[in-house]
């Protein structure tokens, strides 16, 4: 069964009307809806914001579903500067850009104690789920690399490059690498997958709404494609 942990209603909600067979389950404050996409058997969930409730929400889906994989969906700002308003970033790895033991004696976005901070995506889901854009994003261009994730909503310029400085990102957001170091404390595979919302170099805008509905459209299709396929 695979998991789907997305971040916007209108997403979450457009991927469960396309659901039969629902059962819907209630834990720590998260609704996961448990059903069939294309005959196959999928819970999608809106987690909430940060890193707490999106490793809260993997771990249910873990303990309680059973799921094979995890797929996260969701937007991100850029950190590179060919990645475009609009286009679609599938994590190669994800670390936490917040974590800060340097004064032990760790680099920067290392955990104290853990043999690994910088979490690798499965390489079957990158495969797949790039595969998947080429089919149904044909209008924008897909990017695989480093997704950044910590508790802060990144506005300031000086703190984005400092991010770009130390952690050769490719997008920042704020729940990937926790759900990414949720499944790999639990040994099953991951991905995230980010639409861009904004500009590296703030180069270029576009209104809020119309991003959004752009990146429900093509998030939407994007996790069809890819349970159909998978």
């Amino acid at each position: 069964m695979l998991g789907i942990i997305g971040a916007m209603d209108a997403e979450v909600i457009q991927i469960k009307e396309a659901l039969t067979e629902v059962e819907i389950i209630t834990k720590a404050g998260m609704d996961f809806y448990k059903g069939k996409l294309n005959e196959k058997p999928v819970v999608i969930v809106r987690s909430g914001i940060g890193k707490v409730n999106a490793g809260i929400c993997a771990q249910i889906l873990v303990d309680i579903f059973d799921v094979s994989a995890i797929i996260n969906t969701g937007i991100a700002g850029s950190l590179r500067s060919e990645i475009n308003i609009g286009d679609i970033v599938l994590s190669k790895d994800a670390l936490q850009h917040d974590v800060d033991a340097v004064n032990f004696g760790y680099d920067l976005g290392v955990i104290p104690q853990m043999k690994e901070s910088t979490f690798k995506a499965d390489e079957k889901l990158i495969e797949l789920a790039n595969k998947c854009c080429e089919n149904v994003c044909k209008d924008i261009n897909t990017h695989i690399g480093r997704v950044v994730t910590g508790d802060q909503f990144i506005s300031d310029k000086s703190k984005k490059n400092w991010i770009i400085d130390n952690f050769k990102g490719y997008c920042t957001e704020m729940e990937g690498a926790a759900i990414a170091q949720a499944a790999y404390l639990n040994n099953i595979p991951f991905l995230i997958i980010r639409a861009i919302s904004d500009k590296a170099d703030d180069s270029a805008t576009m209104d809020y709404p119309t991003f959004e509905a752009m990146a429900i459209k093509n998030s939407v299709n994007l996790i069809k494609e890819i349970i159909r396929l998978y």
